[in-house]
């Protein structure tokens, strides 16, 4: 395998000691797990909360890495020293904070490919869709690479920015956040051409607090700006203005209502369940991920592939082509129409998501399936009040709740005399939907990812040909 980087040059960006001095050769990948760890591998030893990745560099180097990335502090407290490793079998890099160590790494490496069109998404909610979006429109004209899944945390973005090669074209890259601080350290290793916000929400307000906080936070991705990049905000945003501030660049508005405005979008019209027509220059396009809220991502893409240059017919092929990714807004048909949206949820996208499933065309009856929203913090009990009246007005024939933080929804529900059940035991929930749930029904499953609903997909899934599985 090709090497990424030679140890003196990453040495030398990093301002790392380097052990033993002069040492030659490179690594040709990069891992962070010491399972992972084979010949030409730099492992690079992160503390986390629970563990400290420097108590496995015995395993790393046993696996065959061939260098390690290392903090002083991190191999005294792991009783490992220079001393103790193999003399001219193996290289360590030593700072003075390994996870900055990776991040400067994984941006001195970026800085390798100049011509490289650098893109970076963040915002509370939608982002993984809006990356995948992007990727199947300017994939059709350029060699793009991207993050995979959701790997856009401190450690994610970074390890992903390995993964560019010299024939890509455009790197397209989600911005997650965990803790305050964490989308301007991500910014600077990415250093992003053109950057999207595609919205402000409470999803983490739990972590930092206030929305003002959040879109704070959000908006450091333009921070590594000089004056030459291009900032895209939502043009509905309640935020917009305060994200458009002081921003060391170009700044574009991006919406239906922009996109009309300046004659590439001439209609957007809803499918229901199969998504919605959008009509591009003149020319049909149809995009099979439903609901308002996918079509704000469909839009925040297009609106990247219009400031990088690609044309029409590449947006309407790669519109087309985009697939419900999983646990984001799935369609699963049988007997049942099943709409799977539990790899996360927060006030905003729950709310969105009975709004969809309230406005589709449909004869049968409307199961919800809600679990709790979590890192809400002390949010959480007034947002699940919130989701409680929401659901009180919905046109939920049936509504069921699982998990603690769903109690005041119950409330609310009880003292409105609705329709519900409630429990924290999953086995109990699955008995009750199975038992309630038949040919015919439509049933959405809503929680954080951390409630595992996917897990009834087939208890709801009645298919054809049989029942589900409970």
């Amino acid at each position: 395998m090709d090497l990424l980087m030679d140890y003196r040059s990453a040495a030398a960006a990093l301002g790392a000691e380097l052990f033993p001095p002069g040492a030659g050769g490179g690594f040709s990948r990069v891992v962070i797990d010491s399972r992972k760890a084979e010949p030409g591998a730099l492992f690079i030893a992160l503390k986390g909360g629970k563990s400290d990745g420097h108590t496995y560099l015995s395993q790393a180097f046993e696996r065959g890495a061939s260098a390690a990335l290392v903090s002083e502090a991190g191999m005294k407290a792991a009783g490992f020293d220079r001393e103790g490793t193999p003399a001219g079998e193996v290289v360590l890099l030593v700072v003075p904070d390994t996870l900055k160590g990776l991040q400067d790494l994984a941006g001195a490496y970026l800085d390798k490919f100049p011509r490289l069109l650098r893109i970076g998404i963040t915002g509370s909610s939608g982002k993984t869709t809006v990356k995948e979006i992007t990727a199947a429109v300017m994939g059709r004209e350029k060699r793009v690479v991207m993050n995979q899944g959701n790997l856009n945390s401190e450690t994610g973005l970074p390890l992903s920015l390995f993964e560019v090669r010299s024939h890509h074209e455009a790197g397209i890259f989600e911005a997650g956040m965990n803790r305050k601080g964490e989308i301007a350290e991500l910014a600077a290793a990415l250093k992003p051409h053109i950057a999207l916000i595609t919205n402000i929400g409470p999803a983490h307000i739990g972590i930092l607090g206030s929305l003002e906080a959040i879109a704070q936070e959000k908006k450091d991705l333009f921070s590594q700006f000089t004056g030459n990049e291009t900032a895209l905000i939502p043009e509905d945003d309640p935020f917009r203005d305060y994200l458009a501030g002081d921003i060391r660049g170009r700044v574009v508005f991006y919406g239906q209502k922009n996109l009309e405005a300046g004659g590439k979008l001439n209609a957007a019209v809803d499918r229901g369940l199969e998504g919605t027509e959008i009509v591009w220059e003149g020319i049909s396009a149809a995009f099979g991920l439903p609901g308002k809220h996918n079509l704000k991502n469909a839009l925040a893409a297009a609106a990247i592939a219009c400031e990088a240059g690609i044309g029409g017919k590449a947006l309407r092929e790669g519109l087309g082509s985009v697939k419900g990714l999983f646990g984001r807004s799935e369609i699963l048909r049988g007997k049942t129409t099943v709409i799977r949206d539990c790899y996360n949820a927060n006030p905003d996208s729950a709310a969105q998501a009975l709004d969809f499933c309230d406005g589709a065309d449909w004869p049968g009856r409307r199961v919800y399936i809600m679990g709790s929203m979590l890192e809400l913090g002390a949010h959480s009990a007034s947002a699940h009040g919130g989701l409680g009246e929401r659901l009180l007005r919905s046109r939920g024939d049936m509504i069921f709740l699982y998990g603690k933080e769903t109690a005041p929804a119950r409330d609310v529900l009880k003292a409105g005399k609705r329709l519900f059940f409630y429990t924290e035991a999953m086995d109990e929930l699955e008995r009750a939907v199975s038992a309630y749930v038949r040919s015919g029904d439509l049933v959405l499953l809503k929680g954080s990812r951390g409630c595992a609903l996917e897990g009834l997909t087939d208890t709801v899934l009645i298919k054809e040909g049989g029942a589900g599985v409970s």
